[in-house]
């Protein structure tokens, strides 16, 4: 097997991995633990590099892949781990964690996926194998959440898009295909163990057959959901940018490369497109909040207690204004009043944004929280706004940011393995006195 095809399996993240590593690793025998490598602060065990072996070639032997020789695949796998230690050193700089509901979240969608319920029966699943498998899997979770968003606050700082980039963006044919278009498109989106070998033989399907209700039968099974929706004729401003984006780059009857997002591995084909000067009219809110976050000071029970205090001085009749400004930590609003101005879909978390949504014009909602922190919102006013333009615009940025991603991503990965300071242990874990 070529070395890049390997890699890219290296490359798969623990939230697709972890659940079936949970269920193979912890059935090998562990060896007697010693230090293979030193990465800057760290250190990474022969245990973590008989687990990274286990994972790698459990998967390739899913995937019906040959399996490359113990002592080059060793060597590949601690490579692997040494650049995730490196970020994860930068994790803990940044004090980059994920929020305890993200966290859950993560874990129950695994959890579900292996068709479990709850957290807590889970939990007993697991540790069944073997005692902390549970907690180990969370670790693991929490620890690839956390370097997520380091990549993408990272990489996403790296990439520069002008406004002559869109602006010569917009002018080549698929520029222009974002302007007014409507299109009609299958969409079929893929979630369990294994998403995306399964989404790939899906895209296969997609490719020759229309039938997206017998596709998603024939490959949905208990370990994995293949869901199929027509999405009729509709204006590109009306489907969710990431996926918009791929829409433009199809030819009637061409189906999409696979879109691997949070909730799934999706595929889309193109069957029709219209042209015309379709306005993206976007529904806005005039919204302001207070926001109540946690803090070294603040323990978030205090910070429930404080934001239930806001809320019952609100049902008595205080000046949401006053409360805003007096005790919001979004300093940037509450200099304000709490006013976050028109607010349009996509821009906040979901949580604010179902609540902004389904609250009446006038009144305020019930304290609720996001990553943030806990927030009592308002909406004073609503709105149908053109944003043909700005759609536009950002649907090009978004684009031409993902067509950089990728590489930017490359290139800081490698410069955080040469920064590392790594001490490779093992002789023959080090491929440069192996040669």
């Amino acid at each position: 097997m070529k070395t890049k095809q390997l890699k890219q399996i290296f490359k798969a993240t623990a939230l697709a991995l972890c659940l079936s590593s949970a269920m193979t690793t912890f059935a090998v025998a562990q060896p007697k633990d010693e230090v293979v490598a030193v990465v800057d602060n760290s250190i990474i065990l022969r245990s973590d590099l008989a687990q990274g072996v286990a994972e790698i070639s459990h998967q390739l032997q899913k995937q019906n892949q040959t399996v490359p020789p113990q002592q080059f695949l060793e060597q590949q796998a601690l490579e692997q781990l040494i650049i995730r230690q490196a970020q994860l050193e930068q994790v803990k700089r940044y004090n980059i964690r994920p929020d305890e509901k993200s966290l859950n979240d993560a874990v129950l969608k695994v959890a579900r996926d292996s068709g479990s319920t709850s957290l807590e029966a889970f939990q007993q699943k697991l540790d069944a194998m073997a005692p902390n498998t549970y907690a180990s899997l969370r670790n693991r979770i929490a620890e690839d959440l956390a370097l997520n968003r380091l990549r993408q606050q990272v990489v996403t700082s790296r990439i520069q898009i002008t406004d002559q980039d869109v602006k010569n963006f917009l002018n080549t044919p698929q520029g222009q295909a974002l302007l007014g278009s409507q299109v009609h498109v299958l969409h079929l989106r893929v979630s369990g163990e294994n998403a995306e070998q399964i989404a790939t033989q899906v895209k296969q399907e997609l490719n020759n057959s229309n039938d997206i209700q017998a596709i998603s039968k024939k490959y949905s099974t208990s370990g994995i959901k293949v869901e199929a929706a027509d999405m009729g004729v509709r204006s590109l401003s009306e489907i969710p940018a990431e996926l918009a984006a791929r829409v433009t780059t199809l030819q009637p009857g061409q189906t999409s490369e696979l879109i691997p997002v949070a909730d799934g591995v999706h595929v889309l084909k193109l069957l029709e497109r219209k042209g015309g000067e379709q306005k993206a009219l976007v529904p806005q809110y005039l919204t302001r909040h207070i926001l109540i976050q946690p803090s070294e000071v603040v323990s978030p029970e205090n910070a429930k207690q404080m934001i239930d205090s806001l809320y019952s001085r609100l049902q008595q009749g205080e000046d949401f204004t006053v409360l805003a400004s007096t005790f919001s930590n979004d300093t940037g609003s509450a200099r304000d009043g709490g006013s976050l101005g028109w607010v349009s879909p996509g821009v906040m978390v979901p949580e604010f944004e179902q609540q902004m949504k389904s609250t009446p014009v006038g009144q305020f909602s019930k304290p609720f929280q996001s990553q943030f922190g806990w927030h009592i919102l308002q909406v004073s006013e609503t709105r149908q706004q053109d944003m043909t333009e700005e759609y536009q615009e950002r649907m090009a940025r978004q684009l031409l940011g993902e067509r950089q991603f990728d590489a930017e991503l490359d290139s800081w990965l490698r410069e955080t393995r040469s920064n590392a300071y790594v001490e490779i242990k093992d002789p023959q874990l080090d491929p440069k006195r192996n040669r």
